[in-house]
């Protein structure tokens, strides 16, 4: 079956992000749409989308000149073995401890580390994006210090690489939970493939509710690599939902919403232990006071 792609350049994130939701609502619908910087410093985003079948251009160009963007540039792609070409361009990840990598690399894991296999097929929560190797680094500096977690939840967990983490470390069952039932599958999945089925609890639930996330509550360390709205919206729910000192460690943070995210949780009794910023992104590490 071919593939499509539309691209096109503009100015600014604000306009760029919304570029991209006008995307998704073209017919035929596009099977993903992209939005990134383009880190030259020209103040450029790039918009794509990919399409299963070809993009109505009369759409796309009225999308362009409505939102000040450059015409879409529409191609064919050839046929590709895509997960082929992830193995060659994902290389292993080293986190502190974690070495993230896929089985194509299983020769390369050093001795020592705490191995995590997440197969290239499946590439979002390999560790190559800042804001997961943001949380694997998080969670390296607080076993460090001396942090064993008891109870520990991993909140939108996509392939539960962080989950996993914690699991290789810690003795007790870690709860991984998604909104997404086919993220849930994967993480089930990514658990049997390192040895973890028994040590994850996968479940899938929006946020805290869900019975198992209730009935293990509160948690010592909650992880939730997700987005500014979600996360500002999950303040008050991560305060019930974390124990007094307890920690949790925050990303899909863009660098510039960094500081509103601090205040959204200092407010609900969450004040910053660390910031780490990898590239455009931020990643928190915030403890709740005792009462």
């Amino acid at each position: 079956m071919p593939t499509f792609t539309a691209l096109t350049t503009l100015e600014g994130r604000k306009p760029a992000y919304a570029l991209g939701e006008a995307m998704e609502r073209l017919i035929p619908e596009p099977t993903g749409v992209g939005v990134f910087e383009v880190e030259d410093g020209s103040g450029l985003w790039e918009v794509g989308g990919y399409f299963e079948q070809a993009p109505d251009q009369t759409a796309l160009a009225i999308l362009a000149a409505t939102m000040g963007a450059k015409n879409f540039v529409v191609s064919e792609l050839p046929e590709t073995d895509w997960v082929a070409h992830v193995r060659r361009e994902l290389s292993p990840v080293e986190a502190g401890r974690f070495f993230v990598y896929g089985s194509h690399d299983a020769d390369k894991v050093p001795e020592g580390c705490e191995p995590l296999l997440i197969e290239a097929a499946m590439a979002f929560g390999t560790g190559h994006h800042g804001t997961t190797l943001g949380c694997l680094r998080a969670l390296d500096r607080l076993a460090n210090d001396g942090m064993v977690g008891q109870s520990v939840a991993d909140i939108g967990c996509g392939t539960a690489v962080l989950a996993m983490a914690a699991a290789r470390i810690w003795p007790n069952p870690v709860l991984a939970s998604d909104i997404d039932e086919v993220a849930v599958d994967v993480a089930r999945a990514n658990a049997a493939a390192n040895g973890l089925g028994d040590r994850l609890i996968c479940v899938e639930a929006a946020g805290f509710d869900h019975p198992d996330l209730a009935a293990k509550a509160p948690f010592d360390l909650i992880f939730a690599n997700i987005l500014k709205g979600p996360l500002v919206a999950l303040a008050p729910d991560m305060a019930a939902a974390l124990a007094p000192n307890g920690k949790a460690i925050l990303s899909g943070i863009l660098n510039e919403q960094a500081d509103d995210v601090i205040e959204v949780y200092a407010q609900s009794g969450i004040n910053l232990l660390n910031r780490e910023v990898i590239g455009d992104w931020t990643t928190l590490t915030v403890e709740k006071q005792p009462q």
